[in-house]
């Protein structure tokens, strides 16, 4: 009779104290090596301190300057930040804020701030919540904001209430303000101290990727914001170098290879100068390293950890994306792989999306809806979509071509438990 392997229960009851457990407790394994002292400094969305902010001096005073008035209960000023990412953008807006909330708390004031990804909260009702439910205290003001079945009317309400109970200022960061359905949140929170719906003074800092998003903007808008406009600029290669070294203590003493830092920093400065991506090829290379049981990070970690950035960065484009995106942009990277081509027409995409839906069973978009989220996927820098003439008689048609390499786009599309199938 063979014995039958042990349970996960098993070990629950062998071991009286969970932290022996060997399956989760490294410090009596002799095998494992230790590469992460603070993990955290390589996080997305991890707010540094001032010291290990590199080559944003200019950046930090000029928002800081906008932001000055609510140290002196005045009304600051908004601010629009445009550039590419990786380029400090919500890294400046959230320490700068954090700053002058603590700077007004220090004169007596009440200040709040609230960060909103409107990359997840894309329309007017999931911002209008994540903004009352962050300021909300139900301690203190007594209401308890419901997670549904209002519309943003009345979350407004409650936040124009609570603004008043609590606040003398509050700064919102609006982080990839281009990717909301549309204007209507910044024309709410830029008009309610005007229209005489809050006392307290608001400012907004909108973040975009997009240069070009403030001529898309409703003129009323334009005119409620009346903001101050700051481009970053890519980092250099010797910027991104300084910044992951003033990341060292992420790590052990010696972990870390001499070669490890400037292949890191080369790796992110041929996309353009991305801070962001040079953190995470340094925490992907750490992570490898310990899974192995490596002694130190090496080149060829860093290697490994690129491509894999590289999928997750892509995944974060596509983050919140249906299977059926996905099913069209598998459809542009066969097409891209199996042709000396890099630019296919719409009806041609199409095909080969019908061909992948009904190979899963699932079903099929019109072509005029594909042809929507392909124009889609161009405005959020997925794919590009040129426009071409089709010759005598043919008219004038977009041509679509992936901006991410093909294996990438395949491997992170692939993720997606309903294109499992395909592999």
């Amino acid at each position: 009779m063979v014995d039958e392997p042990p349970r996960l229960s098993d070990f629950d009851d062998r071991f009286e104290d969970p932290s022996k457990d060997p399956l989760f407790n490294f410090d009596d394994n002799p095998s494992h090596t230790h590469i992460f002292n603070r993990k955290e400094l390589l996080k997305v969305g991890h707010v540094p301190e001032s010291a290990r902010i590199v080559g944003r001096d200019d950046e930090i005073e000029a928002v800081a300057a906008e932001l000055r008035p609510i140290v002196q209960d005045q009304p600051p000023n908004n601010v629009m930040i445009y550039g590419k990412t990786g380029t400090g953008k919500s890294l400046v807006a959230r320490h700068v804020t954090e700053r002058a909330k603590r700077a007004a708390e220090a004169q007596g004031a009440s200040v709040g701030m609230v960060y909103v990804d409107c990359a997840q909260h894309n329309t007017q009702t999931r911002v209008a919540r994540s903004i009352t439910r962050t300021v909300n205290s139900p301690d203190i003001t007594g209401f308890d904001i419901p997670r549904s079945g209002i519309g943003s009317g009345e979350y407004y309400d409650y936040l124009w209430d609570i603004l008043d109970q609590r606040y003398n200022a509050v700064v919102i960061i609006l982080d990839e303000v281009d990717r909301l359905e549309n204007d209507d949140v910044l024309m709410q929170l830029s008009r309610a101290r005007e229209s005489g719906k809050a006392d307290c003074h608001l400012g907004i800092i909108a973040i975009s990727n997009k240069i070009e998003y403030h001529n898309e903007l409703n003129e009323r808008v334009k005119s409620s914001l009346r903001e101050e406009e700051f481009v970053f600029q890519p980092y250099d290669a010797n910027q991104l170098r300084e910044i992951m070294n003033h990341r060292r203590d992420a790590f052990h003493d010696s972990v870390i290879t001499d070669d490890v830092i400037p292949l890191t920093a080369a790796f992110a400065a041929q996309e353009h100068g991305d801070a962001r991506k040079a953190i995470e090829i340094l925490r992907h290379a750490g992570e490898l390293a310990e899974r192995q049981n490596a002694d130190r990070i090496r080149e060829e970690h860093v290697r490994d950890a690129q491509e894999w950035a590289e999928i997750d960065r892509f995944e974060e484009l596509l983050r919140g994306s249906t299977t059926q995106v996905k099913f069209i942009l598998y459809a542009l990277a066969l097409l891209t792989e199996n042709n000396t081509d890099d630019e296919f027409s719409t009806s041609h995409i199409y095909d080969h999306y019908t061909e992948i839906a009904n190979t899963l069973g699932t079903k099929t978009l019109s072509e005029h809806r594909v042809y929507e989220l392909l124009k889609e996927q161009a405005f959020l820098g997925v794919i590009e979509s040129t426009r071409t003439g089709g010759g005598r008689g043919q008219g004038s048609y977009l041509e679509h071509r992936l901006v991410q390499d093909t294996d990438i786009v395949l491997k992170s599309v692939l993720r997606d438990s309903q294109l499992e199938k395909l592999k």
